[in-house]
């Protein structure tokens, strides 16, 4: 990144607990609903998704930059390059795919209630998720396709991670009108999806509030629709200001190079704490996971117990017994 030493140890400081506590919540957040068969639901699964194609992101562009940082390193073998390409490429994509699959979802909950569950059924659930990743990945074989068609003359990257635009200036190529415009429709295209989805889906769930008379179930409706607003707005402004500073090549390279780190860095920290902790569900159930974790090992310990004194357990005086035993250190504060 071109940075002085002190820079350098400076993000480092900043971007690896960030990254840690990003990948831990996500972790945990698609542990739980993996977990808990009551939230193998629509919403839940969808937000599972999520997760996954923000841990693709930031796995894709963080440690790499990271390691650079820390020892000055600046060396990447073009296969690694392409790979970290079509990782970074595969997050921006799908960000928008899987969030307009949840506005449609929110949809169908708040204004059809009665029909969700034959509307958003199984079947539907898995066609959608799977027509979202599929198109993706057929978009992203085009973009690249377009890119690999041109022989590799240069051997420096003019910047400090790999994208379509880094690699498609490394080949001999002198008119690149086409790889160009469909970048542009690529963007406008998924841009678009996601916009026009969110119009609609919100402009319908408002008539549909407006209408209801039920208070409670009207705050239930703007606290979801709140929070996946909220993660749609910071994905929109991260992915617009990184390609509007990519399609000025006049703005301040540490400018660019600050948006290009924020646009994965920023929703994929946000969106586990603002989407997965902060809904009710999702904290209930793991305060239930906690608890009955505790309740098993205490268990555990009796059985042992029980092993270790089998006559004071036959005479009743098993609870005593277990009481004189050394206690595990957490079972002490249950």
């Amino acid at each position: 990144m071109d940075l002085s030493r002190e820079g350098a140890y400076a993000t480092v400081i900043i971007v690896l607990p960030a990254y840690i506590f990003t990948v831990l919540c996500h972790l945990l957040l698609i542990g739980t609903i993996v977990s808990n068969r009551t939230l193998h639901e629509p919403m839940y699964i969808l937000l599972c998704n999520l997760s996954l194609n923000d841990l693709i992101g930031i796995s894709a562009l963080v440690p790499r930059t990271l390691f650079d940082l820390m020892f000055e390193y600046g060396l990447i073998t073009f296969p690694a390059c392409f790979l970290q390409a079509w990782f970074i490429h595969t997050y921006g994509s799908a960000s928008c795919l899987i969030l307009s699959v949840m506005a449609f979802d929110r949809y169908a909950a708040i204004c059809h209630p009665l029909r969700y569950h034959s509307i958003m059924s199984r079947t539907t659930l898995i066609c959608l998720i799977a027509s979202s990743w599929i198109t993706v990945y057929v978009l992203i074989v085009v973009l690249f396709a377009l890119t690999l068609q041109y022989p590799v003359c240069r051997r420096e990257i003019p910047f400090y991670y790999c994208s379509n635009v880094n690699i498609l200036k490394l080949t001999c190529a002198t008119d690149t009108t086409v790889n160009n415009v469909y970048g542009l429709f690529l963007t406008g295209f998924l841009n678009g999806v996601a916009l026009s989805s969110i119009v609609f889906t919100y402009t319908r769930i408002v008539i549909t509030c407006c209408k209801t008379s039920d208070s409670e179930s009207r705050s239930k409706a703007w606290h979801t629709c709140g929070t996946h607003l909220t993660v749609f707005v910071i994905y929109e402004i991260s992915n617009n200001a990184i390609v509007v500073a990519q399609r000025f090549p006049t703005a301040p390279l540490m400018l660019r190079k600050i948006m290009g780190l924020a646009y994965v860095m920023v929703p994929s920290c946000l969106n586990p704490v603002i989407y997965g902790l902060n809904t009710k569900n999702i904290r209930a159930k793991k305060h239930i996971g906690e608890v009955r974790h505790v309740m098993l090992d205490e268990k555990a310990w009796l059985s042992v117990s029980a092993l270790i004194h089998p006559k004071d357990v036959l005479s009743g005086r098993g609870q005593d017994s277990v009481q004189a035993s050394p206690v595990p250190p957490h079972t002490t504060h249950a």
